[in-house]
């Protein structure tokens, strides 16, 4: 399996039995919980002494128990170099969830290293109160723990919690603490024995969009005439505080600033090539949308017909088309190789509860083989029928679930297919004549 940018997990893999490195010492960790979008996102700068006598080439990452949500992991050298990743089964531990990480370079004997962990969590924020009139402002609460989770013991801790808002309604204060506008401070705490839990809680303002993509259908059809099409099924729902009391047109529009928490319009990033955009519902196409050519890429401004409030759901079309020479390669050897996102950024800070990514290939491919970024399940394969079509096009069906930005990586798909096949479609409206 390809390693992407950044590396993800495959709960599939085979775990191992390990053992608790009782000469590992977290000597100092500072993390940084950023709460200021739908999601929760842990970065936690490491660093790992080694204080037995022995060279030490991997370590162990645990999480809480109770981190069922986990979208995305990854962990990072000192040079910022990805970590192989793998989960693991801890002797003794029958709580957590354990990864084993190895290290590049061993950590001799007296010596540190630092590490970055990073963890984005979904589904962590919860609306409190759970349902508000269309003039409330959203309070939602996050639980989490005071000090950083691990088998090993640490020896100075420090962090900061930050937020979307500064007004902030209540949080647990295990002092030393301290608030700065819309950051929370948790230590320095020192001398942390391990798997040791203290329940943080903090209940503030967040207005940020709780926009969950529930399904996304992205279909890629390849061409070797020069084009790429590619067309996304979008279903969407705002998973914030739930809308209670009747929705008021009037006041929604005479006081906009009142209704923080509702989704008027978001943006979506398009390729630099992107050309031929629409974008239409089930009542036809939407002329709301705004596009913005940028350097590198196309922004694209996308409205709803209508504004979304906690729990109301709407669903789109997205298409567009790029030239095919910027994503289709032919090798020395005569393959064909197509490199393209399995999936594309949807909106800032994005949560994708399901994917699935349909390849159409041109008529008479052969010899199909693809690179993933990540574990994804393959799906049985499909035939389709386009225009003038008397053979049928293979198409290739991925899916998985539980994606975030960090998952926008390329995948590869290489295949043989004969040049002269170009004439399938000319020569078949000759017959037809």
């Amino acid at each position: 399996m390809r390693r992407g940018i950044c590396l993800l997990i495959c709960l599939t893999y085979v775990t191992a039995l390990e053992r608790i490195n009782n000469q590992l010492v977290n000597k100092n960790v500072e993390r940084s919980i950023d709460l200021t979008s739908q999601l929760v996102k842990i970065s936690s700068a490491i660093t790992l002494e080694n204080t037995g006598k022995d060279s030490v080439r991997s370590f162990l990452v645990a999480l809480e128990p109770n981190a069922v949500d986990i979208s995305y992991i990854n962990v990072k050298d000192s040079l910022k170099d990805d970590l192989k990743i793998l989960p693991a089964k801890v002797d003794g531990a029958k709580d957590g969830v354990f990864y084993n990480i190895m290290l590049k370079q061993p950590v001799d004997a007296g010596r540190s290293t630092t590490v970055i962990l990073e963890v984005v969590l979904t589904k962590r924020l919860e609306p409190y109160p759970s349902s508000i009139t269309q003039k409330d402002k959203q309070l939602v609460r996050y639980f989490g723990n005071h000090y950083f989770y691990s088998p090993y013991v640490t020896t100075k801790q420090k962090t900061e919690v930050l937020l979307s808002s500064r007004s902030v309604e209540n949080y647990t204060k295990l002092k030393p603490v301290a608030q700065s506008d819309s950051t929370i401070t948790y230590g320095p705490y020192t001398n942390i024995q391990p798997f040791t839990v203290d329940e943080m809680m903090v209940h503030f303002e967040n207005n940020s969009p709780f926009l969950t993509v529930t399904r996304l259908e992205r279909i890629i059809e390849i061409s070797h005439w020069g084009n790429i099409a590619i067309e996304e099924h979008i279903e969407i729902r705002h998973t914030g505080a739930q809308l209670k009391g009747p929705f008021s047109r009037y006041d929604y529009q005479r006081d906009t600033g009142s209704t923080h928490h509702s989704i008027k319009a978001y943006r979506t990033i398009l390729p630099a090539s992107a050309h031929s955009i629409y974008y239409r519902d089930s009542n036809g196409n939407i002329s709301t949308s705004t596009v913005r050519p940028r350097k590198e890429w196309i922004e694209l401004e996308l409205r709803p017909r209508f504004p979304l409030f906690g729990g109301w759901k709407s669903s789109y079309v997205l298409g567009y088309s790029v030239p095919s020479y910027q994503y289709l390669f032919k090798k020395p050897s005569g393959e064909y190789v197509l490199t393209m996102r399995l999936i594309d950024h949807v909106f800032d800070d994005m949560f994708v509860e399901e994917l699935e990514t349909s390849i159409i290939l041109p008529v008479g491919v052969s010899s199909v083989k693809i690179d993933t970024p990540y574990e994804v399940e393959r799906l049985p394969d499909e035939v389709t029928y386009k225009y003038l079509d008397n053979l049928g096009r293979s198409v290739i069906k991925l899916r998985k679930t539980d994606l975030v930005e960090q998952h926008i990586q390329d995948f590869e798909i290489t295949y043989d297919w004969k040049p002269q096949l170009l004439l399938h479609e000319p020569l078949s409206c000759l017959l037809e004549e």
